[in-house]
């Protein structure tokens, strides 16, 4: 399982038991990090996830900036507090492709803000996912 996690959102994504695909499942309203935690792992028990993967944002020449800072104190609190491994995964440049996706599919800026958290997710993963598949 994936997470992309915005400041307002949380854009979710599981892959098949066998780690090939990856697909979209949900973007989370974020409600402060006791009831987000319960949304997760409500998803992580529904998906019966491994692992929990979040999207790490680092800077272009791969510093961790303040919002990486973020990612890395969520992955310490949720790795305390779920029955799964919890990873980090570099999203560098997700959000842009997903947007290109989104534009080049003539979806409506309305619509577009409503998955494109989503929609990064299932990049993250699928990146993730790739790069197990070539580590074996």
């Amino acid at each position: 399982m994936c997470l992309d996690v915005g400041e307002k959102r949380i854009g979710v994504a599981v892959s098949d038991p066998l780690g090939i695909t990856a697909q979209g499942i949900d973007v989370l309203q974020r409600k402060g990090i006791k009831k987000d935690l319960q949304q997760i792992r409500s998803y992580v028990d529904e998906y019966q996830a491994s692992e929990l993967i979040l999207g790490l944002p680092l800077n272009m020449d791969g510093t961790k900036g303040e919002k990486a800072q973020e990612i890395l104190r969520l992955q310490a609190y949720l790795a305390k507090r779920l029955p799964v491994p919890v990873k980090t995964w570099d999203e560098r440049l997700t959000t842009v492709v997903a947007e290109k996706v989104l534009l080049d599919g003539d979806v409506t800026r309305a619509k577009r803000k409503k998955v494109i958290d989503k929609l990064a997710a299932v990049l993250i993963l699928e990146s993730y996912l790739q790069f197990k598949r070539s580590s074996v």
